[in-house]
């Protein structure tokens, strides 16, 4: 399509304000429809959210278990554990507790929960209906280059999560039970509050699942040109230090964890150069192209 033919689109395509502050008003009531759904789904379930979610804590004590019996254990036993490929001893129901020290704090901890739960879950909503506002007022190969990373956005953050649920929470809960201590006169016990365990775990899903969104974000700074892959390259060994020092910020205070984070992001970092790469490349193509249509033979 030529660039007339976009501009006669977008022209075609515009409306008075009135009428933008309609659509903008039926996407927010569908965004709010939605996330009451959800929310009400979440909490109808929030017992069996939050069961679900302290699987990696019961992993973690599984593992701390296999430690006390004085297997021999390495770095590498621990890894293979917590991915499951390691049979760990059974708990049962009174290993690991779990409080809540105001009447209401669990009620309060399960809104918190529908809440977040409604977010992640109406996402795709939410997503679609910024996407249609915005549409009408994009040429349609921008459209056709923001589908992508609308889609690729909930598949790495998804990413994250999946590496906080399987190896980031049960390590970190595993190094915390590393830490009682029981003697013949005292007995100090880790017994996290309900609260404070959704906390970690939504801090930990939201910094993982937002810093997965980094080749995203690098890669529309590209197609706005605001960035390129030579300049990407350049600045290489101060992106990794800043990795780090995000890392460092967002996760427990251990070296494990900060390794778990930022060594994917490193990786993350590659991919956007590789991805920024292949814009500049096609975008060259294009003027190219653009440039041999507008010479006319004599």
């Amino acid at each position: 399509m030529s660039q007339a033919d976009d501009d006669a689109e977008i022209e075609a395509s515009r409306a008075p304000l009135l009428d933008h502050l309609v659509e903008l008003r039926k996407r927010l009531i569908i965004c709010v429809i939605a996330l009451f759904i959800g929310f009400g789904v979440c909490f109808g379930f929030a017992d069996h959210i939050y069961t679900f979610l302290l699987k990696p804590f019961v992993k973690a004590g599984e593992l701390a278990q296999l430690v006390a019996q004085g297997h021999k254990h390495g770095p590498f036993d621990l890894i293979l554990a917590l991915l499951g490929q390691k049979q760990l001893p059974s708990l049962d129901a009174k290993t690991l507790q779990l409080i809540f020290t105001g009447p209401l704090e669990f009620f309060f901890t399960k809104l918190k929960l529908a809440a977040f739960g409604a977010v992640v879950l109406t996402f795709p909503v939410l997503a679609w209906q910024v996407y249609s506002f915005v549409a009408p007022g994009l040429y349609k190969r921008e459209r056709r280059a923001f589908l992508p990373f609308l889609m690729a956005s909930p598949v790495l953050f998804l990413l994250g999560a999946a590496l906080v649920y399987f190896v980031m929470l049960p390590f970190v809960m595993w190094f915390s039970l590393s830490q009682q201590i029981t003697t013949a006169e005292i007995s100090v016990q880790l017994l996290p509050k309900v609260s404070d365990y959704l906390t970690l775990v939504t801090t930990l899903l939201l910094a993982f699942g937002l810093s997965f969104q980094l080749p995203v974000v690098l890669t529309l700074l590209g197609l706005a040109g605001l960035v390129n892959s030579g300049m990407l390259r350049g600045v290489r060994r101060y992106a990794i230090v800043g990795v780090f020092v995000v890392a460092a910020i967002v996760t427990p205070p251990d070296p494990i964890s900060q390794l778990m984070l930022a060594l994917p992001l490193c990786l993350l970092y590659e991919v956007s150069i590789w991805c920024v790469w292949i814009i500049e490349r096609r975008r060259k193509r294009e003027d190219e192209a653009a440039e041999g249509t507008d010479v006319v033979p004599v």
